[in-house]
């Protein structure tokens, strides 16, 4: 066989990767590096990432494990002071009583949220998901082979209530996954709220994973709410997946946590020893200093996201077209594009970050990525300058295509 056939035997991709989509924030980011690369001007409001330095505290935590060569395995679970100070946190903050041994470190909180619903999920078990949801909760599922159960939050201005979980719950129902602050909208669970899903769940024999990503992001007068506030009965059945991610703008750093049920996490860990390994030594040295450090740096990022958030979405509202909810937490702004998509022309979303991305510069997440048609996440998670700047352009957008429908006289 000569060399030029063999280079073209197609690939035999495997069942699982055929099903496994790139994720649609990655492939935002990809496409906006291919602009830059090409001297394009692009405002990016389309990753998830602070746009904040890592603190110079942790900084130097991670420059000190190098001096002292701390470079080498760890266990999988993570190093034992980093689990006790998830743990010591979690408690102190939220009155729990975690134990190290609940606790397992991931490399960031994707990898848990990965790892627990591995451990979890049979194939045709069924999977309760808030949607719109984040684009890799349906992807995980699917990887595990299990069925999402998708619950439409749109007629609720996108807050998960009890009703609609319960409504949702079926013999086949095996978890739940909740995320408050939710990415893409910004809503936050009510407390109440909470423990009444979680209590719901329980009492129908469901597991619940509480990705607790944007936790400490939360705007008064709501409340920083985690599951650690449950009582001991409910959260026997409640993984908590953290990250220091966006909490810390550690977003490169890899490092996240599973907390929860003790056979639980077990399996975490197990199914984590044979794919990643561990986090990063290094990484969890500068995640200890995270946790043990001053916090001022979090509140900062907090009032600066709010303050943008107080500018932004107002000033999105003003744009023919468009409704946008004021955001509960998080740093995303979740507009509703229906009416502008009509005025102007677009027949999808896709179409319109499309148009957006590629002939004025803005990135934006297509809301049917996380199944809600006719949005666009936002992240404000940038500068006052480029929110401004991206405000403009999105005008210039809608007058560019207004102009092309009107006809001519």
């Amino acid at each position: 066989m000569s060399s030029t056939a063999i280079s073209t035997i197609a690939f035999p991709s495997s069942i699982r990767a055929q099903k496994t989509h790139l994720s649609s924030t990655a492939a935002v980011v990809m496409a906006a590096d291919k602009l830059r690369a090409q001297g394009v001007n692009v405002i990016d409001l389309g990753v998830g990432e602070p746009d904040f330095p890592t603190p110079e505290h942790i900084k130097n935590a991670a420059r000190q494990a190098l001096d002292e060569n701390f470079t080498k395995y760890t266990a999988s679970s993570g190093i034992m002071p980093l689990r006790k100070a998830i743990c010591d946190y979690t408690n102190s903050n939220f009155g729990s009583d975690y134990a190290p041994e609940q606790c397992c470190v991931t490399v960031g909180g994707k990898q848990g949220i990965f790892a627990a619903v591995m451990a979890l999920i049979n194939p045709g078990d069924e999977v309760l998901l808030e949607n719109p949801c984040w684009v890799s909760y349906p992807e995980i599922v699917n990887f595990a082979e299990g069925k999402n159960v998708l619950i439409d939050t749109e007629a609720t201005d996108f807050h998960l209530t009890a009703d609609l979980v319960k409504a949702a719950i079926t013999p086949k129902s095996k978890l739940i996954i909740i995320n408050s602050p939710s990415n893409p909208t910004g809503r936050v669970v009510d407390p109440a709220e909470y423990k009444k899903i979680v209590g719901i769940c329980v009492e129908r024999g469901l597991w619940v994973i509480s990705d607790e990503c944007y936790l400490q992001f939360v705007y008064p007068p709501f409340q920083v709410n985690s599951a650690a506030m449950l009582p001991p009965e409910l959260r026997s059945r409640v993984m908590i997946c953290g990250s220091l991610s966006k909490t810390y703008a550690m977003t490169g750093w890899r490092v996240g946590f599973a907390l929860g049920p003790k056979d639980w996490v077990t399996e975490v860990l197990k199914i984590q020893s044979q794919s990643a390994t561990m986090a990063a030594s290094i990484a969890q040295k500068a995640a200890l200093a995270a946790l043990t450090g001053s916090q001022e740096p979090v509140q900062e990022m907090l009032a600066e996201y709010r303050r943008r958030a107080e500018w932004f979405i107002p000033a999105l509202n003003e744009i023919p077209g468009v409704e946008c909810g004021q955001p509960e937490g998080a740093f995303y702004a979740f507009p509703n594009l229906k009416g502008l998509m009509r005025n102007c022309g677009f027949a999808t979303s896709k179409e319109l970050a499309d148009e957006l991305l590629h002939k004025y510069g803005v990135v934006g997440t297509d809301g049917a990525a996380f199944g809600a048609e006719g949005y666009l996440r936002l992240s404000y998670a940038n500068s006052m300058e480029a929110l401004r700047e991206s405000v403009i352009r999105i005008g210039q957008m809608v007058a560019d295509a207004s102009a092309r429908r009107r006809p001519a006289i």
